[in-house]
């Protein structure tokens, strides 16, 4: 089997663990390096947060360190969801061998891209800082990379304002960067999201295996589930593992083409991703895949293979 060469920019929160255990797992894919940044936790913990995960997957994916900030707004995190360390306040031990690389995440990415031209994927699961700095610094790397699979945005509504979705609103101009570089783009916003629920029978059932991934991962979602269950949501949205399943698995969901811009100075509509999907008035440049459904029990299904691997 052909496996897709994948890049993976996060900010190492608690659904950002699990979907680097399905890209670790699934067979479609070939994990190549991780790069972090700031957003649900400053950059210091998402930079460790990936080792640790390292750790617990006896893996050894080159971590490389990118922006301790937004490009111009100021850093937002998301501790309620996340914990004040990005893993539901779970302890898991750095590595000892754990490589510090001194390349910045653009460079490191930049490089990549080069090895696989037209080839490589980036999976970009947190605010969009890292990949702005990359497509502005290197022109080039537009032309380089096959897909940039975001998680992030939504077509209606939003989590973090009314208007829009967390890793967009943390950094509305790296986005809008993004969205305008003409490289293919696959949005997995609150739309498809929100559907991909892991359930408590969910997290029980792998914590029951007694493996270290099975029980990590149970442990590091009862934070996030305790937010959840306030609001009245039946479970905890693999938000991350989103953009994974559907590289490997796109039958599993649903898209439609659109054009995807972003919100920038808008002071109530500050990252929104203004899409044309449920418009008269068309952009003229369909520059995203915007996937809006998925099914929820094969979604999950996959993903719980992946943990049992581990």
């Amino acid at each position: 089997m052909n496996k897709y060469p994948v890049w993976l920019d996060c900010d190492v929160g608690v659904d950002d663990a699990i979907a680097i255990m399905a890209l670790h797992a699934l067979e479609e894919t070939d994990l190549l390096a991780i790069s972090t940044v700031s957003g649900n936790v400053p950059l210091s913990s998402t930079f460790s947060n990936a080792h640790r995960m390292n750790g617990l997957m006896k893996t050894n994916y080159p971590v490389y360190k990118g922006a301790d900030r937004p490009l111009i707004v100021q850093p937002q995190y998301a501790y309620t969801f996340h914990g004040k360390n990005g893993l539901g306040d779970v302890e898991l031990p750095l590595p000892e061998d754990a490589k510090m690389l001194d390349t910045p995440a653009w460079d490191a990415l930049y490089d990549c891209a080069k090895q696989h031209p037209g080839e490589l994927r980036l999976i970009a699961i947190g605010p969009l800082t890292n990949v702005a700095i990359a497509l502005t610094k290197y022109p080039e790397l537009k032309t380089l990379l096959h897909t940039i699979l975001i998680m992030g945005g939504a077509a209606v509504g939003g989590n973090v304002t009314p208007a829009a979705e967390f890793n967009i609103y943390a950094d509305p101009d790296a986005a809008q960067i993004v969205f305008k570089s003409g490289v293919p783009i696959v949005m997995c916003g609150l739309d498809v999201t929100m559907q991909a629920m892991f359930r408590p029978e969910d997290w029980d059932e792998l914590a029951q295996t007694g493996t270290e991934a099975g029980k990590f991962t149970k442990a590091c979602v009862q934070k996030a589930w305790a937010f959840c269950k306030s609001i009245g949501l039946p479970g905890v949205a693999m938000h991350d593992a989103c953009p994974v399943m559907y590289l490997a698995h796109p039958e599993l969901f649903r898209a439609e083409e659109a054009g995807v811009y972003v919100e920038t100075r808008g002071s109530i509509t500050r990252g929104k991703t203004v899409t044309d999907l449920y418009s008269d008035k068309q952009f003229e440049t369909k520059n995203a895949m915007v996937v809006l459904g998925v099914d929820r029990d094969k979604f999950i299904g996959v993903l719980k293979d992946c943990i049992r691997k581990i």
